[in-house]
């Protein structure tokens, strides 16, 4: 055999070695079309609160996994972190409130976010303005002038206390009625007396009233934003168009965590092993909202609506073109 034969066979072995190797290993085009999906693995904003776990649930009970997806978790503090995340593509989908989705996508022509899935509606007492035992407030109008501690301004926790003050002839200032407070912190601003009332959010509401006796004056999931739809799940225009068996695959699996999500005692029994703080006494006792199974326009419509009622957006946003239906 000549010396360029030689050559050839050798070459020819080691592209054969090569390609067997990567066969074995099995290299991202060979997962990507072993599962059938366009992106096996996604990253996924998430909050540790009740609202999510029907998340933690598909990912516990080996949901995402039956559908070929692994997914990666990164906790956020809401939708002001979460959203710039979803936009750098540093987060593949997130979970957030409509409120703060519904702003961005109104403020930034170049935001085209898609909603995949809902995540959270509320129920009794999930949502609530709460006072020190002691405090003179006892109703909505009593809080005309006060100061509330919220999350965010001009999110969804101001958009609740002003949708059940106006009904009672109440009108709050974003800037002057409302002191921007992290959940976590509320207990003891309230206790403080640095503001008069806070909203609070599960399981908050429950562990100021089991520590200092906090009293709720308001339930804000009744009268106009009864059963208000809060939050969901999603991703960009551009990461659902590119992949939709992607985003097929994550919302078959949670859809089938949300029907395990509606027995409460699942709930509470996952809530204490990702939720910093929830132990199983407040996971017992605290109120839980629903986590719907199916994307409704009409019902995410009232959100939209309930925003432009309160120029929160500068006109009526069509939530219609914003979903993602399951295939």
């Amino acid at each position: 055999m000549s010396a360029s034969h030689r050559r050839a066979a050798v070459s020819g072995a080691l592209s054969i070695a090569v390609a067997l190797s990567a066969a074995a290993c099995g290299d991202s085009d060979d997962k990507k079309s072993a599962t059938g999906l366009e992106k096996s693995t996604v990253t996924i904003g998430t909050m540790t609160i009740a609202d999510t776990a029907p998340l933690q649930l598909a990912i516990s009970k080996g949901l995402f996994k039956a559908e070929g997806l692994e997914v990666k978790t990164r906790v956020v503090s809401g939708g002001a972190e979460a959203i710039p995340l979803l936009k750098s593509g540093q987060l593949n989908i997130t979970f957030g409130n409509y409120v703060s989705l519904l702003t961005a996508a109104s403020k930034d022509p170049g935001f085209k976010p898609k909603v995949i899935a809902e995540g959270f509606q509320s129920a009794s007492k999930t949502h609530t303005v709460m006072v020190r035992k002691d405090s003179p407030i006892h109703t909505v109008k009593d809080l005309q002038g006060k100061k509330i501690g919220v999350n965010t301004r001009r999110n969804i926790s101001t958009l609740l206390i002003r949708a059940a003050g106006k009904p009672q002839g109440v009108d709050f200032d974003e800037e002057k009625n409302f002191v921007e407070i992290p959940p976590p912190g509320m207990e003891a601003a309230l206790k403080s007396g640095s503001v008069d009332a806070v909203q609070a959010i599960e399981p908050f509401g429950t562990q100021m009233q089991q520590a200092i006796g906090a009293r709720m004056v308001a339930d804000l999931s009744s009268g106009p934003t009864a059963d208000f739809p809060i939050a969901g799940y999603a991703s960009t225009e551009a990461f659902a168009g590119k992949n939709p068996k992607t985003i097929a695959a994550f919302q078959r699996a949670l859809i089938k965590a949300d029907n395990m999500a509606a027995d409460r005692k699942v709930v509470q029994d996952i809530l204490p092993s990702y939720a910093k703080g929830i132990d199983a006494k407040v996971a017992s006792t605290m109120s839980y909202g629903s986590y719907p199974t199916s994307l409704s326009a009409t019902r995410l419509q009232r959100v939209a609506d309930v925003m432009q009622q309160f120029q929160y957006v500068p006109q009526r946003v069509d939530v219609k073109p914003l979903l993602q239906p399951g295939s």
